[in-house]
């Protein structure tokens, strides 16, 4: 169970920003704002699916056939298939394998579970997609002359190649990821500051210029998952929609878990307290008066593993 976070006001959420917060905390605030929703963000939500079943008639094609928690969906009711959408969805294989007809290349070069199909299928490779890919790199780093340098600046899986390639390196790209921290670090010359506050790895460099950051920065800096302590701050600076995206604004709400939880607790002692469990208890010296309340004979406690 979830709440927002203490120093976030439930009005200030922005229900079409939210729809596109996969964190499971976004379902209550959602059922209480139906008439707010914003369907086709939502349509992207795997965490939505039992709004998007019940809404049918609402959803998006082209999110939801980017949703890898719709499949199910999309199987039943195969009109609201985007080919195109569907073709990057690492969920959606089993689907794509028997629809090559179908299915859009360029998409599917970007899709992590396609690898096989793209194996089988060389001719047909976009590699400004493949080169996007993590699952790709054993082809990427066969066919360096035929990667898109952009695309490959945002694949985690190509770090090495990047580190060996710096002047190939689109910063642009790189800026956003905590993987390529250490590459950041030694060219902050060469960094959009604004999309440097995105980089979830970069709240070191963030926190040293909080005092000195432009509009942009706070803008994104708002969807940094690791900056809550900072907007906390600057409240002032918050984009409430922006972050109304971000997953961080919710926290565990241990109260309303033990509360939950309590609902259960004199049902729990009752059956464990009930004879018939006394054998499990004599490790501990306790016999059937003791489980029904009787002291037991012994405070020692012995390991009954040892």
């Amino acid at each position: 169970m979830y709440k927002l976070r203490s120093w976030i006001p439930e009005e200030k959420i922005n229900i079409r920003y939210l729809c596109l917060n996969d964190h499971p905390g976004i379902i209550p605030i959602i059922e209480k704002n139906m008439d707010k929703v914003h369907w086709e963000n939502l349509s992207y939500n795997p965490v939505a699916i039992h709004l998007l079943e019940a809404n049918l008639e609402k959803t998006y094609k082209w999110a939801l056939s980017q949703n890898p928690g719709a499949i199910r969906i999309l199987e039943q009711n195969p009109h609201k298939i985007d080919w195109w959408a569907l073709s990057v969805n690492p969920a959606a294989i089993h689907i794509l394998e028997k629809n090559l007809d179908k299915v859009n290349w360029f998409k599917l070069s970007f899709n992590p579970a396609a690898i096989h199909i793209l194996e089988a299928n060389p001719d047909k490779i976009d590699w400004e997609g493949l080169s996007d890919n993590p699952a790709a790199i054993h082809l990427l780093e066969a066919n360096l002359d035929k990667v898109d340098w952009m695309f490959l600046s945002c694949n985690p899986a190509a770090i090495h190649i990047l580190e060996a390639n710096p002047d190939k390196i689109d910063w642009s790209c790189i800026v956003k990821y905590p993987w390529a921290i250490h590459l950041i670090e030694k060219n902050l010359d060469k960094i959009p500051s604004c999309y440097l506050s995105k980089n979830p790895g970069a709240i070191h460099i963030l926190e040293q210029r909080v005092d000195n950051m432009s509009y942009d920065d706070w803008l994104y800096l708002t969807k940094n998952p690791n900056a809550l302590h900072i907007l906390e701050q600057h409240p002032d600076k918050v984009h409430w929609g922006w972050l109304s995206s971000n997953p961080a604004i919710f926290e565990y709400d241990y109260d309303a878990i033990y509360k939950r939880c309590n609902v259960y607790k004199e049902e729990l002692m009752a059956r464990l307290a009930h004879p018939v469990n006394a054998p499990c208890f004599g490790w501990l010296g306790w016999d059937e008066d003791n489980v029904l309340g009787v002291e037991p004979r012994s405070t020692l406690i012995v390991n009954p593993f040892r």
